[in-house]
């Protein structure tokens, strides 16, 4: 199999522009003058007879094709394996080939052997446009992970347990059905419900490999950093970020150096050491370690910085400003998205005994989530650290101490959409009260965002209705639901559409889901 020897374009900028770094690999500089220039295969690429093609390589699509070599070479074309062997095997006459050959009793020609193709496994495909194959066997495309390494690992990280497999054999065995159970249909249902929700823990665990995967690690002695541009990729309310190279042999990274920014207030260590000891989390910036300073030649500050895991590319200010002119309900619906994702980080801190002092804005960054496509949603990731401090939980019902500036957040965002009636707008106003009057935890705030955004609604509930009832009602509602969201995610496999990050939190939700999660989200919301 022969890639690319990045997996990841180095995009000067957001929206093209400039050649696409998916082009002839032969003829593709290094990634940065420091790399080493023996980590690109263009060497095994000639060797097996492979060139770039023209038309491809104009677009920037990276593909190669393999073309016949000289017959007589032993790295021609596969085709010519049937004559190569013709003239090896042994035999007691010479072979006609031509006329006037020196054989005066012609022996039979062997049967030919099977022609073959060589084929090349796809490019994985870059995050804008993919381009037709110029081979001759189309092979299913790899989704892009979105990656910032060559080395395998960046490529494919499995989850920590491979989730099982679903069976589709003749027996029914794996079902646990008899026959006299196929007779019942609560049986035949509650196998089919137990089925649905295995396999909605596997699509689950699969699409976290893939959104968490490729995570740099820790620097180590040895690794090597060059300095890629000179002016910052992203800009926080008190720091800057640039990004920076780290190269160990073949593989290497993209990570950001942290640069606070002069003037900055002094953040508080006990919040930068727990930010260093804490595990990779979706929601949360991941340091890698720290640059000395005059590690990076011409690097535009002094001393030493902190380096993170993931590039950002603005802040949730500076997209709140965008964003705003989007239709309304696409507008409301990404604020919620962008406020679950920071209820998920909060709900990490609070478990951990740690409170985000103040939340400001414009130091929420925001970055492409891997495996993604880069007009989907956002990943946010809380980096502002400095403002962290301990508060030990309380006990269970106790006031969240993220929930009132979680309620004036929320309203600031609704209050730059163009007044609408749509029952998610009614239903985060809601949130934004009651987060201010309850002041719930952040855990509750999540479950309560997930309900707005996928069900159940208050129809479900019904004001007023005894709560036995409806409770009973959210069960067949979750087996439903955790059907459709099977049926919807195979529809669109089937058709070669990649999952998104809505999916993930979708599917995420409805796994982890149950009635009594359910039935407080929407107490929560509508008591």
């Amino acid at each position: 199999m022969l890639f690319p020897a990045t997996s990841c374009p180095l995009r000067a900028g957001r929206g093209g522009g400039g050649r696409s770094w998916w082009g002839s690999v032969a003829e593709m500089p290094p990634p940065h003058p420091g790399l080493r220039s023996d980590s690109w295969p263009d060497v095994f690429l000639s060797a097996a007879g492979a060139r770039s093609d023209p038309s491809c390589e104009a677009r920037g699509c990276g593909h190669w094709e393999f073309v016949p070599q000289d017959p007589s070479s032993p790295r021609g074309h596969a085709s010519l394996e049937g004559e190569i062997r013709a003239h090896l095997l042994p035999s007691k006459a010479c072979r006609p080939r031509t006329p006037g050959s020196c054989s005066t009793d012609p022996q039979p020609l062997p049967p030919p052997l099977p022609k073959k193709i060589l084929t090349r496994t796809q490019s994985l495909p870059n995050r804008r446009t993919s381009h037709a194959s110029s081979i001759q066997v189309q092979l299913p495309r790899r989704p892009f992970l979105g990656s910032h390494s060559v080395d395998k690992s960046q490529a494919e990280v499995g989850p920590a347990c491979a989730p099982a497999e679903l069976t589709f054999g003749l027996t029914d065995a794996p079902l646990g059905l008899s026959l006299r159970n196929l007779h019942s249909p609560e049986a035949v249902h509650a196998a089919l419900a137990a089925r649905q929700l295995q396999g909605l823990h596997a699509i689950y665990a699969r699409l976290r490999a893939r959104f968490m995967g490729g995570h740099p690690g820790p620097c180590r002695p040895g690794h090597g950093f060059r300095l890629l541009d000179s002016s910052p990729c992203a800009e926080s309310g008190d720091a800057l970020y640039y990004r920076v190279v780290r190269v160990h042999d073949d593989a290497w990274h993209i990570l950001v150096a942290k640069v606070p920014k002069p003037g900055a207030d002094v953040p508080h260590p006990w919040g930068l050491e727990l930010q260093a000891s804490l595990s990779p989390h979706f929601n949360l910036q991941g340091l890698c370690g720290v640059v000395p300073e005059g590690t990076l030649p011409g690097a535009p500050w002094r001393g030493a910085v902190a380096l993170a895991a993931e590039v950002p590319e603005r802040t949730v200010a500076q997209w709140l400003v965008e964003a705003c002119t989007q239709p309304p309900e696409e507008f409301v619906w990404a604020v919620a998205l962008v406020l679950l994702q920071l209820s998920a980080a909060l709900e990490f801190l609070e478990a951990w005994g740690a409170a985000l002092v103040e939340l400001r804005p414009e130091n929420l960054l925001l970055a492409a989530p891997r495996g993604c496509a880069a007009t989907g949603h956002a990943r946010l990731l809380l980096a502002d650290f400095g403002r962290v401090c301990l508060q030990p939980p309380g006990p269970p019902g106790s006031p969240g101490p993220h929930a009132p500036q979680l309620g004036s957040l929320l309203r600031e965002m609704l209050g730059l959409a163009t007044p609408s009636t749509t029952p998610l707008t009614a239903g985060l106003e809601r949130l934004a009260a009651q987060l201010t009057r309850l002041q719930p935890s952040a855990s509750r705030t999540r479950g309560a965002l997930q309900a707005l955004l996928w069900g159940p609604g208050p129809e479900v509930r019904g004001r007023g209705a005894p709560v036995g009832p409806w409770l009973r009602a959210l069960g067949p509602w979750l087996r439903l639901r955790r059907g459709l969201l099977v049926l919807r995610l195979a529809e669109r496999a089937a058709g070669g559409e990649a999952p998104s990050l809505e999916d993930w939190l979708c599917c995420e939700y409805l796994a982890e889901a149950t009635e009594s999660s359910m039935g407080q989200a929407l107490a929560l919301l509508w008591d």
